[in-house]
């Protein structure tokens, strides 16, 4: 069974040389939005923990705006990595659903029912092995991202190796965050290209 969270990045052959050089100061307005997202996203955590240990259930309302908060995250990445040129939406679309329509595509599938409380109660303890594997692989990407800014800046291409690593790192975090999130009790496995 796959795993209830994937992602997928439309990466055009070239990218604008001087992409690089701006794509953080385009961002700001969505950093701005993404921090605040981030800090209810935290609170509605402790919500939703509360709710899956008393009752065995994930409000739907929460799961929804942690899959929008997710989605949102993973098109930041890959805009601020300069991995494509479309601007990410201001979409704050509150379902489980991929609306779509931009070259990023974050699934998630929650798991609203028959939460297992046990696993859910000690979520912060279970998820540091996973948590370490996610900061080891991404210390490897944050170096291939800096490596992949001078690529775009001198050539307009992320060579392909170094740019399928960095999208597979995108999966790796969205399952980290999935299970860190409450979305699902599956483990997040310890693997590039789940």
């Amino acid at each position: 069974m796959a795993y209830p969270a994937s992602v997928s990045v439309e990466t055009p052959d070239r990218i604008a040389n001087w992409r690089p050089l701006v794509h953080w100061l385009l961002l700001i307005p969505h950093l701005i939005i993404f921090e605040v997202l981030q800090n209810i996203a935290w609170l509605l955590n402790v919500v939703g923990w509360v709710a899956i240990v008393f009752t065995g259930k994930l409000p739907k309302g929460l799961a929804d705006f942690q899959s929008m908060y997710l989605r949102y995250s993973i098109r930041l990445y890959a805009y601020f990595d300069f991995l494509h040129e479309q601007y990410p939406p201001f979409a704050f679309d509150m379902s489980a659903a991929e609306p779509g329509g931009t070259p990023v595509s974050a699934d998630l599938e929650p798991q609203l029912t028959d939460r297992n409380r046990l696993t859910v109660a000690f979520r912060l303890i279970l998820a540091i092995p996973a948590g370490i594997f996610v900061a080891v692989t991404g210390l490897i990407t944050a170096v291939l991202v800096v490596l992949g800014f001078f690529a775009v800046l001198f050539t307009g291409r992320w060579p392909a190796g170094m740019r399928d690593w960095v999208v597979s790192w995108y999966g790796v975090s969205l399952r980290f965050n999935t299970y860190l999130h409450l979305l699902t009790d599956k483990y997040p496995p310890f693997n590039l290209n789940a």
